[in-house]
């Protein structure tokens, strides 16, 4: 029996070894570890990929949607309208700052916000709109835009799933107001640790959130701002610079193993992801749905496939959320999906015999029911 971890990031690191400890060797010469060239070097390049004028990086994807809130100006009694199907730290951030989290459902191809339903959920106290790029695959962002356009309400691009997505041929971080990456070691550009990175047009905004980041300092020791501690360590900036040029590769690598997913589950009873025409999916997770997940997971497990569920519980029925007043069925296209979806391997440097391996495992558990 084969075994198919959900990701194996040493056999990426394999292949880069030598980069990468020279690349750490030179940080640990400088002996310079919070800020400093290398992440210098990192935004600069960060803003050239994503087609942006500036990146500030930071200590995490969540205080890269933490920061851009901060910078935004949200506050307690504000509203930010969002997704309901997404990783916490969407949430989290907003409610970090004593505002409240709108949830709108989503699309039940992309997962994505759905923009029909945005313009509904915008009242007085709205004070921006925060769509997800999930999985990989840009939201509908000339939409949402045209919509926050009228409003008067900035945009924030939650990109952590996306760097290398393209909408009509523009980079991810680029379409709205403010793009917040994360570079968690799962992510398709990945550190050996925490890290994020915020990218905008906005040289106001730049120039706040590279105050925000340090305690809202300039210059040392004199606050004109309540920021927070989220500098981006030199060491993963190192790392990140490695990784860079290949994260093209990488990408293709990921769409080259949906497409040989999507060839082999072709005709079985799952459904596949579905990409917009008008983007270009990089696949930080390949999801398919099943009315019985669950046991197809298990199915899964047993035959020594990796999978995971993004996610189980959609964010308006979390209990930290109660508070909200969401009842289930209120969002009723993300609860489906939360009880459907499963992700399966993915990664680059996945072969051709294990893609094989995991769809043949999802037949025989067709077969078997």
């Amino acid at each position: 029996m084969m075994n198919v971890p959900l990701l194996d990031l040493t056999r990426q690191y394999a292949k880069i070894e030598t980069q990468i400890i020279e690349a750490m060797g030179e940080v640990l010469e400088t002996q310079h570890f919070i800020l400093g060239p290398k992440v210098k070097q990192l935004e600069e390049k960060i803003a050239a990929y994503c087609g942006t004028k500036y990146a500030v990086a930071c200590a995490s994807g969540t205080d890269a949607l933490l920061l851009s809130l901060m910078a935004l100006g949200v506050a307690p009694g504000d509203e930010v309208i969002t997704t309901p199907f997404t990783f916490f730290a969407t949430a989290g951030s907003i409610s970090r700052l004593g505002a409240a989290p709108v949830f709108v459902d989503i699309n039940p191809d992309t997962y994505n916000i759905d923009p029909d339903l945005i313009e509904g959920s915008i009242t007085e106290r709205t004070k921006a709109i925060m769509p997800v790029h999930l999985f990989g695959q840009c939201a509908d962002m000339d939409w949402i835009n045209e919509i926050a356009g009228r409003h008067d309400i900035p945009v924030i691009e939650d990109a952590a799933q996306a760097i290398g997505a393209l909408y009509k041929g523009r980079p991810a971080g680029s379409l709205g107001t403010l793009g917040a990456f994360s570079f968690f070691p799962t992510k398709n550009l990945g550190a050996y640790g925490d890290g994020g990175i915020i990218t905008t047009n906005d040289g106001e905004l730049y120039d706040l959130l590279s105050i925000l980041r340090v305690h809202g300092s300039r210059p040392k020791y004199y606050h004109k701002h309540v920021g927070i501690n989220s500098r981006l360590d030199a060491l993963q900036a190192a790392v990140l610079l490695v990784k860079l040029p290949f994260l093209e590769e990488w990408n293709e690598a990921r769409r080259g193993n949906a497409a040989h997913y999507n060839e082999l589950l072709d005709g079985l009873p799952v459904g596949l992801p579905a990409e917009d025409e008008d983007c270009r999916h990089i696949y930080n997770q390949y999801t398919i749905r099943a009315a019985n997940r669950d046991a197809l997971a298990a199915h899964l497990k047993d035959k020594s496939v990796g999978t995971e569920i993004y996610y189980p519980v959609p964010l308006h029925l979390q209990e930290c959320y109660a508070d909200l007043g969401y009842e289930e069925g209120d969002l009723p296209v993300a609860e489906q999906a939360a009880h459907e979806v499963a992700s399966l391997p993915i990664y680059p440097e996945l072969t051709a015999d294990e893609r094989e391996y995991v769809t043949n495992s999802i037949a025989d558990f067709v077969l078997k029911r």
